[in-house]
């Protein structure tokens, strides 16, 4: 292991445009760019930033991630500007804020510019961690209003509201750090809606049209300098009938063409975990369900939506059977050698953030996937090598 902890790598970061000299990330067609210039990412996930930062015991989690990133060439990461309700709460109740966990949120944003990466801002959990739309409709309920599940996050007027002062809560903030506003800082690269928004109670995918086109106005309407995206897993829906060949089999409530069709989403998403989705297939069953899901949603975002796609999540669970680092390391090279491979030849997939990295002692918070990348020299050499490649696509900015 290196003095850095096993992160040797010879990336040469200088060649990532830097968001100090830079302004915000646009796009043109299917492509990010950033003064004019191609963008393109390799990244992380790490969701768990803002509660970390809020304990001066773990704060160093955040700055040592960013290093190790920045070392391997990184320059993008997907986080949560959110925490509703329960356990170290950012809203504790509608409208209302803990400003500790607030002044976290502004640290790891400030750390985040330090270290020259960009940040991907979730503004709410489809699932129950940490809140999300379970909390906005119990909220709602105490205040008397009957909802018949928690899918009624994205019709009922009042859970309604309160996502919309979220997202004024988070974009109008001026960090106390470094005195900008949310929605004035070139560090926040994009807003993402929801993670991984579902609404199983109508699998044509319109109600949750309907609320991503409402609350991707919302956003704009506040803030048109920075870009969106709605969080999307990826299901075909009936747009693109043809397409549901290449879900795992089932739907929830999404169409992947449809619902990111509207004109202020400006990129789309997808996420990939065949060890859950295609969970009683063989190794190859799951390798081929990658490949064409992959290829598929390039597919459709070149020639339909003409948007860029970034591979937000893909990991390979250490609770899964049959799993090694070796296997892990293999899968996340064939993952890399496909965005690279449109990224090159002007496709569609623009980048992507692996979920997700984790610093050391904070195995209680592990569902499977993290990478310690100070204990995981094989898998951290290959995220160096894929930044390399993807900083070769990249235009260096003129001082």
């Amino acid at each position: 292991m290196s003095e850095n902890g096993g992160l040797n790598c010879d990336c040469n970061t200088e060649s990532y445009p830097s968001i100090v000299k830079g302004g915000y990330v646009e796009t043109s067609e299917q492509s990010f760019v950033i003064n004019g210039k191609p963008l393109y990412f390799n990244g992380f996930n790490a969701y768990w930033l803002m509660c970390m930062a809020a304990d001066p015991s773990s704060k160093s989690k955040v700055t040592d991630a960013f290093e190790q990133a920045s070392k391997l060439g990184m320059n993008v990461v997907r986080t949560w500007a959110f925490s509703d309700g329960g356990n170290k709460p950012l809203q504790t109740s509608p409208g209302v804020y803990n400003e500790n966990m607030f002044k976290a949120l502004d640290f790891v944003i400030s750390e985040a510019k330090k270290h020259g990466l960009h940040l991907i801002l979730s503004l709410v959990n489809n699932w129950d961690d940490f809140g999300g739309k379970k909390q906005y409709c119990q909220w709602a309920k105490d205040e008397g209003q009957y909802l018949s599940s928690d899918d009624d996050f994205f019709s009922n007027d009042v859970t309604r509201g309160y996502y919309k002062n979220h997202v004024k809560s988070i974009l109008k903030r001026h960090n106390t750090i470094t005195g900008v506003a949310y929605k004035d800082d070139p560090t926040i690269f994009a807003w993402e809606l929801m993670n991984e928004p579902r609404c199983q109670s109508d699998l044509s995918g319109k109600t949750l049209e309907d609320w991503i086109v409402e609350m991707a106005a919302e956003v704009k309407s506040i803030d048109n300098k920075h870009l969106l995206e709605c969080g999307h897993e990826g299901f075909f829906g009936e747009s693109i009938p043809d397409m549901k060949q290449y879900n795992p089999g089932y739907e929830v409530g999404t169409d992947f063409a449809s619902n990111n069709l509207d004109k202020n989403v400006d990129f789309a998403t997808i996420h990939i975990y065949p060890d859950q989705w295609v969970s009683g297939g063989s190794a190859e069953d799951q390798a081929e369900f990658v490949e064409k899901w992959i290829e598929s949603h390039i597919e459709v975002c070149k020639t339909i939506l003409k948007k860029p796609l970034l591979i937000a999540e893909f990991g390979k669970s250490s609770w899964s059977s049959g799993y090694t680092v070796e296997a892990r390391d293999e899968y996340f090279e064939k993952i890399f050698n496909m965005a690279y491979e449109s990224a090159s030849k002007d496709g569609s997939c623009s980048g992507t953030t692996f979920w997700q990295v984790f610093g050391e002692g904070m195995d209680n918070w592990g569902d499977g996937y993290q990478v310690v990348l100070e204990q995981s020299p094989s898998t951290a050499a290959i995220i160096g090598k894929q930044s390399q490649k993807i900083a070769s696509l990249n235009s260096p900015l003129e001082m």
